[in-house]
């Protein structure tokens, strides 16, 4: 459970603006992203499964109805990687053309997907100007504005890596 007021009974100390760490922040804005995202598929599925709350079968039991939750899984987004547990929906619907049932499938969150569509389209521009000219920065202004006192190229983290191998 993430906490963000400290407790002093519980021995922690007051948060002063120097005390914030940059990965308290990060973890405070994952946090609330996964909040919301879970708010917008919770929201996603209720609107599936009212627009079809009418349909009933021979026995009077709804067609489509809410079935539990799929396992957890990993989304990397700008916030970073943050954990998913999407709901699932029992459509017992058939489809008078194929024959088959129907099938719910998220237009927020699709089965298959790991990234968000702006990671993905970072990716190859990240590697592209790593390997051609060494500076990230023109990749990664694709996130936002990057601090300026960061160093971003391949040769600064080379150094960082020979100096913690020798």
């Amino acid at each position: 459970m993430l906490t963000v007021v400290p407790d002093p009974a519980g021995g922690d100390r007051p948060l002063t603006d120097s005390s914030i760490s940059p990965s308290l922040i990060d973890e405070i804005v994952r946090e609330g992203a996964r909040r919301m995202l879970a708010e917008a598929l919770k929201a996603e599925v209720d609107a599936y499964i009212a627009a079809f709350a009418d349909e009933r079968d021979e026995f009077g039991r709804r067609l489509v109805v809410r079935n539990g939750s799929h396992q957890a899984r990993e989304v990397l987004t700008a916030a970073g990687a943050i954990e998913v547990t999407a709901p699932r929906i029992n459509d017992k619907r058939i489809d008078p053309d194929t024959g088959e049932r129907q099938r719910f499938s998220s237009s927020i969150l699709p089965p298959w997907a790991r990234k968000t569509p702006r990671i993905t389209e970072v990716l190859p521009l990240l590697y592209l100007h790593g390997l051609s000219s060494g500076d990230f920065v023109p990749a990664l202004g694709q996130f936002g504005p990057w601090p300026q006192n960061v160093d971003t190229s391949c040769h600064a983290a080379s150094r960082t890596l020979s100096d913690r191998c020798s």
